[in-house]
């Protein structure tokens, strides 16, 4: 018998209502790069349970890496039922789960990746990343393997095998006046479509192209935001706005403007929980609910939120499949009361080219990179970031330097509005421990930007 056989038959004997269980199995590969070398290569084997119980429409949680100590664990947590409050509004767990299998979820050469070839990765990450221009290289690789399986006691079964894999470069240099450095990137679930040469390169010509940075002016300019910004922008500004529970309190920017037009046409914004080597890929969601591509924004028009059940329930309405137990640095955890966000968030591509884009630029800036980035006033959709380096002037349609550290304070729907230009350059990024997210470069105009 299994654990989650065992803590689903236990809270029946002792005479729960309901019960889901989780089981997390993981294997993490970590290479750490610093100084330009590899300094160490560790792998964790993990494994951890977490255990949701509800009665009388009262919700307790308890959580374990101990095997032998659910059912115990259990009574704990049922103890702790009389002093909580009843949810009258809760309608139950699901009954079955859609055991679909994706494509592009799981690889047998990550799940059984051997540490010499973890190593060759992470060197060759480096090797693209070398120039005399560089002065010192750092940053990271992780590979995932995970079997996910869910329970409940309405008899909902799954189990799910996955497989992660994300690298990262951060580069250097101390050759001119100040200090300039850049990043690459890449992450996906399997390993012939990861590029490590990708990483190193893209590190490498945007800490090349920042040295030697120029005073930007205090100004208004139109800004070319990299897909790696864009995915700041998406995490830690837009999401939390297409949350139902947000949306439903009226702390969204947009909480009065279901069914209207809040962005340019052109812009699509889509929760695509289905999409190939998607980081957020799943065709169920962490409460055993069926997943569906969401429009978010379609032509502009704000058509949809995101929920799991309890949310979705509070406000009359039902989950719609986004109940996320997240792991790290990707993946899934035994977390046992799951929150509601969305899977891979993605903008659709436009039709113009990141070089299209400069050349239609008079008075502009190209950022590679935000820092800093979170909600100053979430409500009205005030925000705050930082561009500190691959930052890039232009002018006349014509890139003529790097440019120094700005600040930008800005406004989401005021932003959303002011799109001239979607790339085509679509790409997926995760920044540590958020939101999943694929997209291309974004033109904004009329963008004000403070010296720093």
């Amino acid at each position: 018998m299994s654990a989650l056989e065992k803590a689903l038959r236990y809270s029946k004997k002792i005479g729960i209502d309901e019960c889901d269980a989780i089981a997390v199995k993981k294997k993490i590969t970590t290479v750490r790069i610093t100084d330009s070398e590899i300094v160490e290569i560790k792998q964790n084997f993990d494994e951890s349970f977490g255990v949701r119980l509800i009665h009388n429409k009262k919700i307790a949680s308890m959580q374990t890496t101990n095997e032998e100590e659910i059912e115990q664990t259990i009574d704990n947590s049922f103890r702790t039922l009389s002093n909580l409050k009843s949810r009258e509004f809760w309608g139950g767990l699901p009954y079955k789960a859609n055991n679909e299998k994706l494509n592009g979820t799981f690889d047998e050469k990550l799940d059984q990746i051997s540490g010499s070839k973890c190593m060759d990765i992470a060197q060759s990450m480096i090797n693209s990343s070398i120039n005399d221009k560089v002065s010192t290289i750092t940053g990271s690789l992780n590979i995932i393997s995970e079997n996910f399986e869910l329970l409940n006691s309405n008899g909902l079964e799954f189990k799910e095998k996955a497989t992660y894999i994300s690298g990262i470069i951060n580069t250097e240099s101390e050759l001119g006046e100040t200090p300039v450095s850049g990043i690459g990137y890449s992450c996906g679930r399997t390993l012939s479509n990861f590029s490590s040469e990708q990483i190193g390169n893209d590190a490498k010509v945007m800490c090349i192209e920042s040295i030697n940075p120029q005073k930007i002016d205090s100004d208004s300019y139109s800004i070319i935001f990299e897909p790696y910004s864009v995915g700041e922008l998406l995490a830690f500004v837009v999401a939390a706005n297409f949350n139902f529970k947000t949306f439903s309190e009226q702390k969204s920017c947009f909480s009065n403007d279901f069914e209207k037009k809040i962005a340019i046409e052109q812009l699509n914004l889509v929760d695509d929980p289905h999409i190939p080597e998607g980081v957020g890929t799943k065709s169920v969601d962490d409460e055993g609910v069926k997943t569906e591509k969401r429009n978010l924004i379609e032509k502009g028009i704000f058509k949809n939120t995101f929920s799991n059940l309890f949310d979705g329930y509070k406000e009359g309405s039902q989950s719609t499949g986004n109940a996320s137990r997240p792991g790290s640095p990707m993946g899934r955890s035994s977390e046992p009361i799951p929150n509601s966000s969305p899977h891979n968030l993605k903008i659709i591509s436009g039709d113009h080219s990141q070089e299209e884009m400069i050349k239609e630029t008079k008075h502009g800036l190209l950022v590679g990179r935000l820092w800093y980035t979170y909600a100053v006033n979430p409500i009205r959709g005030d925000f705050s970031c930082t561009a500190r380096s691959g930052i890039r002037i232009i002018e006349n349609g014509e890139i003529i330097g790097p440019g120094k550290s700005v600040r930008i304070v800005h406004n989401l729907p005021t932003m959303m509005k002011n799109i001239s230009a979607i790339g085509n350059n679509q790409r997926n990024v995760i920044q540590w421990a958020s939101l999943p997210s694929i997209t291309p470069s974004l033109k904004v105009e009329n963008i004000s930007v403070n010296s720093i």
